[in-house]
């Protein structure tokens, strides 16, 4: 069984809990760190000779298309993380189709092919943009990965389905981002700052409760997760310095030995092989 792998491809500074620390109208200014981060995530998978799904933002397509190029050249799906990382919950229905439809097109021009794959910023289809849906299988996409079934602070559905599923009165196929569970409470163990700050051989232990259950999971990285170099910026809190820095310096090779683990396809061909698309 292939598991789906995800790369959310977005500059350190665009992350959510920087938004009111770094203003978008100043991330041209800043040094692009995203092509050196990327092109080092390709060789790795390029050397496991696993193939992923690259959630890509269309401010970075529209700024250097020829990465996007290089991502599709060397047999990875592109999909859509949106325009400009803004969470979905402080937009409307408009601002949020404009979002979705300038970045699906600038990401089809750069690939020429049909981009059918969508994740929203900071995970945010949560109860109350549910709305988000169905503008994205109105705009064309196929399948959204965005609903996460836990408590969160800033996003999370905690008693949404756990694994892929067909969104009941939709054309769209969910894959939801995987977690464990715990008794009544849902555990998130399948990327991002939970990878990180887990040991390895905890998050494998629980990644293979899938392997045992016939699931497939779907994991997630950004790119600036994996570059020890990553900047600290000024101003951020404590909780918020922990969980966006920590454990970074080792995550290159917990990543490594995660592609050696486990079999990895993209999200697309997973979800077809499991006949929702």
């Amino acid at each position: 069984m292939n598991h789906a792998l995800s790369i959310d491809l977005e500059e350190y500074f665009q992350i959510h809990v920087l938004s009111d620390l770094i203003p978008r109208d100043t991330w041209q200014d800043l040094p692009s760190h995203a092509e050196e981060n990327t092109v080092r995530i390709l060789d790795m998978l390029d050397a496991h000779r696993t193939r992923a799904t690259f959630f890509c933002l269309g401010w970075i397509a529209e700024r250097n298309s020829g990465l996007i190029r290089l991502i599709h050249a060397r047999g990875h799906e592109i999909a859509c993380h949106g325009y400009a990382h803004q969470v979905i919950y402080q937009q409307d229905h408009a601002r949020f189709k404009d979002d979705v439809t300038r970045a699906k097109g600038v990401l089809e021009q750069c690939t020429g092919e049909r981009v059918i794959g969508y994740r929203a910023p900071t995970y945010s289809i949560t109860d109350s943009t549910l709305w988000a849906l169905e503008i994205l299988e109105e705009t064309g996409f196929r399948y959204d990965s965005s609903i996460f079934p836990i408590y969160h602070d800033n996003y999370g559905i905690p008693d949404a389905p756990r694994f892929p599923y067909r969104i009941p009165g939709s054309t769209l196929a969910e894959f939801p981002i995987s977690t464990l569970k715990m008794g009544p409470v849902n555990v998130p163990i399948t990327g991002g700052g939970y990878f990180r700050l887990l040991p390895y051989n905890l998050t494998r232990l629980a990644l293979g409760t899938f392997v045992k259950g016939g699931r497939p999971f779907v994991f997630y990285i950004h790119p600036w997760e994996l570059n020890p170099d990553t900047p600290k910026v000024k101003g951020m809190g404590a909780f918020s310095l922990f969980r966006t820095y920590t454990g970074i310096m080792g995550a290159r090779a917990k990543f490594d030995r995660l592609l050696g683990d486990f079999p990895f396809a993209p999200v697309r061909d997973v979800l077809t092989e499991l006949g929702l698309l």
